[in-house]
């Protein structure tokens, strides 16, 4: 009896390119390999010269179907299909297993054998499965790899936690073959959002004193973008409007950068109609009336200066309460130190959006500038979803996740 496996309506015919790099986890390649073609996806596989040492590029190429590459300046392999021409014809690159030293090849963008010039040379998605000794993962250099791979937009399946070769126990494991084909199944599956738009804002805004100094917050933009990407990779026309961040745009979006409450009202007035709107930016509530046009100088015995505010234009509230093209769903977020879901009830009402994320910032949480979240959904007066911490990446595909289904409720689809 045949079984079909999750995604695979999605699949058949898609074409990935494996790369498969030096680490004892190259022993679940072949695994990796029988699992995909059961999926329907046609596999075409590079090795690098130390994957060779764990696993043979005739296991891969018999279990493939298609014949195994591995190096950079074969002449047979150059006249046959061009290093180009193998990254172009695929329709996403898996790095499984990743190591340490892919991974900073990607980052600081190498290309010195086969696997890291395909890398370097392709237009297509990316997800790395990482895999190495646990101490190598959590190293800063991987840290900071990892950091700049996830902002050009490449995709990561694990590391897990467990027993690694070496002995040591820790998070370093690759993911099991099953989970990365989910992965790959993800990324390549339906776009339940395509031919939607939608808009979401994000980072600070900064709001001048005087031409040197400004007010502002400590928000570092990184859940805001990491919405904005997932947004995309689920087909939505994204526009991201961003107060000052140090991140770079999310692949796939159209990005407005703005730098004060009223520009950034003015990006998302015209960026409208949109389907979705998210505001997670922490915008400043309140601007200095009369910004002075040159530096305030300190005077020896004078007082200090007395700002008069003046308060800024409610973005999310504006968004939520339009009369002519509202948003279909309004999503805001709610950072406070205190009294959590009753405080985020409470915005919910105030400003009329759909749904409020509600998240913890007080000291010694480290949400404010941080990797991860945790979040409170809630969709109405009664519900109050918890959602364990989770890096923000996370956070955000789970959002839109739940978006995607609610729009296909509404659709009745």
């Amino acid at each position: 009896m045949h079984v079909e496996r999750p995604g695979i309506a999605g699949q058949m015919g898609k074409r990935v390119l494996l790369i498969v790099t030096g680490g004892i986890a190259a022993c679940k390649v072949p695994e990796l390999i029988r699992r995909g073609r059961e999926r329907g996806l046609a596999l075409r596989c590079v090795l690098t010269r130390a994957a060779t040492q764990f696993v043979t590029p005739l296991t891969v190429a018999s279990l493939a179907g298609e014949k195994a590459y591995t190096d950079l300046f074969s002449l047979t392999d150059e006249a046959e299909m061009g290093h180009i021409r193998l990254s172009r014809e695929a329709d996403l690159l898996v790095v499984a297993p990743a190591t340490a030293d892919i991974l900073a090849k990607m980052a600081n963008g190498l290309a010195d054998d086969l696997a890291s010039t395909l890398l370097l040379a392709t237009d297509k998605p990316v997800l790395v499965a990482p895999a190495m000794n646990p101490r190598m993962w959590a190293h800063p250099a991987t840290r900071r790899n990892v950091e700049r791979l996830a902002a050009d937009g490449v995709r990561f399946v694990g590391p897990e936690e467990g027993d690694v070769a070496c002995g040591e126990t820790g998070p370093g494991r690759m993911a099991e073959p099953e989970t990365i084909l989910e992965a790959v199944a993800a990324m390549l599956g339906p776009k339940p959002l395509a031919g939607l738009r939608a808009l979401v804002t994000s980072g600070p805004t900064h709001e001048p004193i005087d031409p040197v100094r400004y007010v502002a917050n400590r928000s570092s933009g990184r859940q805001g973008h990491a919405v904005a990407r997932a947004l995309a990779e689920a087909g939505a026309d994204v526009t991201l409007v961003t107060g000052p961040v140090a991140l770079s745009d999310p692949p796939g979006v159209t990005t407005v950068h703005v730098v004060t409450a009223r520009e950034m009202l003015e990006a998302c007035e015209k960026a409208l109609p949109v389907d979705v709107a998210v505001c997670a930016a922490a915008v400043c509530d309140w601007r200095p009336a009369r910004p002075a046009p040159d530096k305030i100088k300190k005077a020896e015995g004078a007082a200090a200066p007395v700002l008069e505010l003046a308060e800024n234009p409610d973005i999310l509230c504006g968004l939520a309460r339009r009369e002519r093209a509202r948003p279909r769903l309004v999503i805001g977020f709610a950072a406070e130190t205190e009294a959590l879901v009753a405080h985020a009830r409470e915005k919910r009402r105030r400003k009329g959006c759909d749904w409020i994320l509600a998240n913890d910032v007080g000291a010694g949480t480290g949400v404010l500038g941080g990797d991860r979240n945790r979040i409170v959904l809630l969709r109405d007066e009664e519900d109050a979803e918890s959602w364990p911490e989770m890096d923000k990446r996370e956070v955000a595909r789970r959002l839109v996740a739940e978006i995607a289904r609610a729009l296909a409720r509404e659709d009745g689809r």
